[in-house]
């Protein structure tokens, strides 16, 4: 059970336009609802204008939701993440390279998700993890993918103090793609 109430356009006065989404998590938001646009504005930077690839995007979101063990953000970039491009077996993977098990990932993409993990549970990157990213991306890729990482570890611990609940038509993901236990 939530926290706060889940808000719906017309709930708050002088911001018709919010929530934008149905989404539990952007209803409850609403209560700021000027920190509700700035968090929109920023998400819909990284979905819309990000030259990052969308599916590195959502590979690393996911594994924060995976290594967090959020079943509201898991579940949610599972849908997400299969919107971008990634396949069936990439999601199922990100179980496989969590546990240290051999992928069919690409060095870029074993690093962007070592680089999720470890922000996530460490709250730091390595060096060598750096290194491998500083490879591949430049500056601006490499500045958003740190941000992407950082923004959605602030959103699973929102989630988890506001008891966010996951909405019932994203609960076959979490059959289909299981958390770890």
């Amino acid at each position: 059970m939530p926290r706060l109430p889940y808000l719906n356009k017309g709930d708050i006065p002088g911001f018709p336009d919010l929530p934008r989404s149905k989404n539990n998590i952007s209803r409850a938001v609403c209560h700021s609802p000027r920190a509700a646009q700035v968090q929109g504005a920023l998400s819909m930077y990284f979905r819309q204008q990000s030259k990052l690839d969308p599916r590195l995007r959502e590979l690393a979101i996911l594994q924060v939701g995976y290594v967090t063990k959020s079943a509201y953000e898991y579940a949610h970039h599972c849908a997400l993440s299969l919107d971008c491009g990634a396949t069936e077996a990439d999601i199922l993977s990100v179980a496989d390279e969590t546990a240290g098990k051999p992928t069919h990932f690409d060095p870029l993409t074993k690093a962007v998700l070592c680089a999720a993990r470890q922000m996530s549970l460490e709250i730091d990157l390595s060096d060598e993890i750096f290194a491998v990213l500083r490879r591949y991306l430049d500056d601006e890729l490499l500045m958003d993918l740190l941000m992407v990482i950082a923004n959605y570890n602030s959103v699973v611990r929102l989630l988890s103090a506001l008891r966010i609940d996951l909405e019932e038509e994203y609960e076959g993901f979490l059959d289909k793609f299981p958390l770890s236990s």
